[in-house]
């Protein structure tokens, strides 16, 4: 009877030592930390030996690592995610996304095609491809992706912004701001008054659009696009030092360095 005691002790020691190491991972994920969620993913996923969640672990590693900029690993860390579970449509949104941001338009659509083989009700491969289609003047296409997500999913938040920033984005700002207008009247949420924030940018109207910028913020301190729609409103009034402090925090809450390039550039030209 000792032995399958002793083999019953160290298994659940085993399952309490992963468990321990998840906790410790998802927490460092909550706190924006992506350094230290980067090493505990990459230990959970080599010692992992179930691949469902190998698979998870290096999902959540490849995001981690796109959170700090490094791009090459995180392809890395989502092609080994597939191939621990080929069937995990999570995981296609992923490379999808990264594939979208890295300017390859044609291999992202790809990827959200399978995707959609594994899972034709994947909100977030229809809006990575509604995004696309919007990026390569498909309007239509763009429309359609995401009234579909509407047809199994009637209240999904990103889909209905997705759909006045599609007004916003053909010029139709009276359109996109009574579509946010509604959408807060009903569930005022961070990404709604972010949303509105830069569509009174767009109108230039600056006061209206900083208050809800520090809605957004007040509502969701750790929401990182809040913060970078902030800086855009700095910028355009001459407020420069405050603006790059602004893109900091955006970086800090998981915002990609590498995509506000093109704004930092202002902070290097105005220090």
């Amino acid at each position: 009877m000792k032995k399958p005691l002793l083999l019953l002790a160290s298994i659940c020691f085993s399952l309490n030592f992963y468990a321990q190491d998840k906790k410790i991972a998802e927490e460092c994920f909550k706190k924006a930390d992506y350094k230290c969620a980067e090493e505990q993913y990459s230990k959970l996923a080599e010692k992992e030996q179930i691949q469902k969640f190998q698979s998870e672990y290096y999902n959540n590693l490849g995001t981690a690592q796109r959170r700090l900029g490094k791009a090459t690993m995180a392809f890395k860390s989502y092609e080994s995610a597939l191939i621990a579970n080929p069937m995990s449509a999570p995981v296609y949104a992923n490379l999808a996304s990264l594939h979208s941001q890295k300017g390859n338009k044609a291999k992202a659509l790809e990827y959200v095609d399978k995707g959609l083989q594994v899972d034709p009700e994947n909100t977030d491969l229809y809006l990575t491809r509604s995004k696309i289609y919007d990026s390569q003047g498909k309007k239509d296409l763009a429309i359609k992706d995401l009234n579909q997500i509407l047809t199994f999913a009637p209240d999904n938040i990103f889909a209905k912004t997705g759909l006045a920033n599609l007004k916003k984005s053909s010029g139709d700002l009276d359109g996109a701001l009574k579509d946010y207008n509604q959408l807060i009247a009903e569930k005022p949420e961070s990404l709604l008054y972010n949303g509105r924030a830069d569509v009174y940018l767009k109108m230039k109207k600056y006061k209206e659009s900083l208050t809800d910028a520090n809605k957004a913020i007040s509502i969701d301190p750790k929401f990182a696009q809040s913060y970078v729609t902030k800086a855009l409103v700095l910028f355009d009034t001459a407020k420069p030092k405050e603006a790059c402090e602004n893109l900091d925090k955006a970086v800090t809450f998981g915002y990609e360095k590498a995509v506000l390039a093109d704004y930092y550039a202002k902070c290097i030209r105005k220090s």
